[in-house]
């Protein structure tokens, strides 16, 4: 599946630069990032969340989760969660892995983290698992016209407490 015609033809319209990436099948911006050998920040990580009954694009860097509570607070919501994928497919009337990173396309708000904006280029989702798109970070904020607030938290990474080996066999003694 390629990259979303619709897409292309949005960004050539709006006379935004932008860049084509093909890479090899990916699900995850984790995948992405490994794949293309970029910076975790570098990915734009995208993710639908509803808040109350309103469906939101989050857009944030690929090394960070979404905090929901904050998000809550920021979108003064009653409550924020993260649909299932079958819901994704019905609401929105798409096969899972294309929605795209540009919620305008698929008329919805989209919400950058506060903070991502310093980042110069990223790559975002086309709606394609083999092509993504690298675009001005500024560049795309402008053009979805998208909020700004305060929502990712850096990823924590569980450390593998190491075991020491005991020796089994008794040592000769000479």
């Amino acid at each position: 599946m390629s990259i979303n015609k619709k897409l292309i033809s949005h960004l050539e319209k709006n006379k935004v630069k932008f860049q084509v990436v093909p890479h090899k099948k990916v699900y995850t911006a984790l995948d992405a990032a490994a794949t293309l050998r970029v910076k975790l920040d570098a990915i734009a990580k995208s993710l639908l969340v509803k808040a109350d009954k309103t469906y939101y694009l989050l857009i944030l860097a690929a090394n960070k989760n979404v905090n929901l509570g904050k998000l809550q607070k920021a979108l003064k919501a009653k409550k924020v969660s993260i649909p299932k994928e079958a819901e994704l497919v019905k609401v929105f009337k798409v096969k899972p892995g294309s929605l795209t990173g540009f919620g305008s396309l698929h008329k919805l708000g989209v919400i950058v983290d506060k903070g991502y904006d310093k980042v110069k280029q990223a790559i975002f989702s086309g709606g394609s698992l083999v092509e993504s798109v690298k675009m001005g970070v500024k560049d795309y904020i402008k053009l979805e016209q998208a909020l700004m607030h305060q929502f990712g938290e850096m990823k924590k990474i569980k450390k593998v407490k190491k075991q020491k080996i005991k020796n089994t066999k008794k040592q000769k003694r000479g």
